[in-house]
């Protein structure tokens, strides 16, 4: 079974496995987006953040291979009554536009590291001039915790990864830290984690 097949099955049930709301870290961007900004969120499974972006007045675009989380993705905002453009795509192998989003979310997408190089190249071209990307990663101290994550250590950010794929950009906020998570089933309770806000 390929990876995109089996989030394909996960997303599959009727619930959501990351919850309906979006990611705390993006939301707490709030202050910083504006009605009209062109926005794109990376790895939106079934859509929580790309919805919830699109009802603040943003023009959203919401990339994820698993055809299955994109299709209850476009569902959840047409209950919303929002627009979101959703596109099926490997981001490794995805055309990047460039210079095309005002924010980019990068939440909780963890790759292994030649393919996290490619898309990070990818999603900082992405931005335009004084674009924002948001990020949010589970940290290797996740090891062993129950609340999410890949089991993969090598799939797992650190702050100095953040600092190394974008160096390119303006570091607004860098933490590594503990956070209690609520999102959905599948991320429940304490969890180590670095939240990132950079700047184009």
């Amino acid at each position: 079974m390929s990876d995109a097949a089996a989030w394909d099955t996960r997303y599959a049930g009727g619930g959501f496995a990351f919850g309906e709301a979006p990611n705390r870290h993006l939301a707490a961007q709030d202050w910083r987006l504006r009605p009209g900004m062109r926005a794109l969120a990376l790895g939106d499974g079934e859509g929580r953040n790309g919805a919830w972006l699109a009802g603040r007045g943003l023009e959203v675009t919401s990339v994820d291979w698993s055809a299955a989380g994109l299709a209850k993705a476009a569902a959840l905002a047409e209950a919303r009554e929002v627009a979101l453009r959703t596109v099926v795509a490997d981001l490794v192998a995805w055309d990047w536009p460039v210079d095309a989003f005002d924010l980019v979310a990068w939440i909780f997408v963890h790759l292994p590291p030649r393919d996290r190089a490619v898309v990070a190249a990818g999603a900082a071209a992405a931005l335009a001039p004084g674009g924002l990307l948001v990020l949010e990663g589970f940290t290797p101290a996740q090891e062993g915790r129950r609340s999410g994550g890949p089991r993969d250590p090598l799939l797992l950010w650190s702050a100095a990864l953040v600092r190394e794929h974008f160096a390119e950009l303006e570091v607004l906020e860098c933490l590594e830290g503990t956070v209690v998570l609520d999102e959905g089933p599948k991320h429940q309770g304490p969890a180590e984690v670095v939240r990132a806000v950079l700047r184009k």
